[in-house]
């Protein structure tokens, strides 16, 4: 098998090719083209031929570039071009470590070219890692930029937020000025009710302290209308039990004199009495009288009892005029004198008395019987002699024993009217 030459692309020098690559050329060739000489180095030039790599599928694929190549030596040797193509694209993928290298290099070529490239790889190291740097700034500027982007937005967000607070707060703020306001003008309100409470207050205590002390004044007349209560009570039941007659009339017989209310009735030549006095008397014993007709519910016939102290009389009810129970002693002499004719009225009404209250319950017994028309008094219990009231032709004696008899029947007649009508 003929050998084949390559020459360097760069310097024209021949390449010697290694064992494997000689090895892999001496396959048989499926194809010949004619290549074309030129003269190197007094040598015949192989002319160019360009053939498109098959894929690795068996399909043709259309090379970018043709490579060029210079054969040196027979071309008779030579196989086919496909064969050859292969051969070269197997050399190729040896020499260029799996990168595109349009034309095969000889060794210092391609130890230039490395240094070359190698500075060319440093320098594009170099402006790579300056490109780097930029770049890494441009992305730290970038991040910074996006990062104070970032805080802008999130210092917008917040500064909305916090003006949103404030203005939220502000509104706050004025309605707690609102609410102190009213608060304030409540508690002037206030202050003012408690002024006028304690005001108030201090009008109660002086109203209480007043009331307090009419209290006390009040429950000391209270205690004082009830000890008088007390003793009216206890006087109403001692009046209850005291005979109104027998407290207000006191009639006295023990002595030659009849006595009633201290006022003697009567006159003896040894024990002188004033016709005041008798006169008195006679007026007592007509009040009396004219009360016990009262309280039995009474009217006497013929006369009226007309109780004047020391100047009664009593009233004729036929027409007769007044008839007197006082004297002044001068009409002792005259007969059927008025006063005379008083007294024996005053027996008719006494007579009338005791007929009424013996018809009652309880008899009434008197010890001396009483003519009226007559004027006198029997002593019906003793000797049964009667006495004369009048004074006309009648002695001192026994005109004030007939005065004494009568009071004495007022006596009992007055014991019996209080026993009938003071009891309860």
């Amino acid at each position: 098998m003929s050998s084949i030459f390559f020459l360097c692309q760069r310097c024209n020098e021949p390449l010697k090719l290694s064992q494997k690559v000689s090895a892999m050329h001496g396959q048989p060739l499926d194809h010949a083209s004619p290549a074309t000489e030129m003269p190197v180095s007094g040598e015949p030039q192989a002319r160019p031929s360009c053939r498109p790599h098959p894929d690795k599928g068996g399909k043709p694929k259309e090379s970018t570039s043709c490579c060029t190549f210079t054969l040196l030596g027979e071309s008779t040797s030579l196989r086919t071009l496909n064969t050859i193509q292969d051969t070269v694209i197997e050399t190729y993928e040896i020499l260029s470590g799996q990168k595109d290298v349009d034309h095969p290099l000889c060794v210092d070529c391609t130890d230039n070219l490395l240094r070359e490239l190698d500075a060319q790889l440093a320098h594009t190291e170099s402006d790579t890692q300056t490109y780097r740097s930029f770049l890494e700034i441009e992305l730290l500027g970038s991040e910074e930029e996006e990062e104070e982007a970032a805080l802008q937005v999130r210092l917008r967000a917040e500064l909305s937020c916090l003006e949103q607070e404030e203005a939220e707060l502000a509104q706050e703020l004025e309605d707690i000025h609102h609410h102190h306001a009213r608060v304030a003008s409540e508690l002037e309100a206030a202050q003012a009710e408690r002024k006028e409470l304690h005001q108030q207050e201090q009008q109660h205590w002086v109203e209480y302290s007043a009331l307090k002390m009419k209290q006390t004044e009040l429950m000391d007349q209270l205690g004082s209308v009830e000890n008088q209560l007390e003793y009216a009570l206890r006087q109403l039941r001692l009046l209850k039990e005291t005979s109104i007659f027998n407290a207000t009339f006191t009639i006295s017989d023990e002595g030659p004199l009849g006595i009633i209310n201290n006022f003697r009735l009567g006159c003896l030549p040894g024990i002188r009495v004033g016709w005041d006095e008798i006169n008195a008397a006679w007026g007592q014993a007509a009040l009396l009288l004219f009360s016990l007709s009262k309280k039995a519910g009474l009217q006497f016939q013929r006369y009226q009892l007309a109780p004047y102290g020391d100047h009664s009389y009593l009233k004729s009810l036929t027409g007769d005029g007044a008839l007197l129970l006082f004297s002044d002693g001068s009409q002792s002499v005259v007969l059927n004198n008025t006063f005379d004719c008083g007294m024996k009225a005053f027996l008719d009404c006494l007579e009338q008395f005791v007929e009424e209250a013996e018809k009652e319950e309880g008899c009434l017994c008197l010890p001396y019987r009483i003519h009226a028309k007559e004027g006198m008094l029997e002593d019906a219990w003793g000797s049964g002699e009667c006495y004369s009231i009048r004074i006309h032709l009648n002695t001192e004696e026994e005109w004030t024993r007939a005065l004494k008899f009568m009071l004495t029947n007022l006596k009992l007649i007055l014991e019996w009217a209080s026993l009938k009508y003071c009891q309860n």
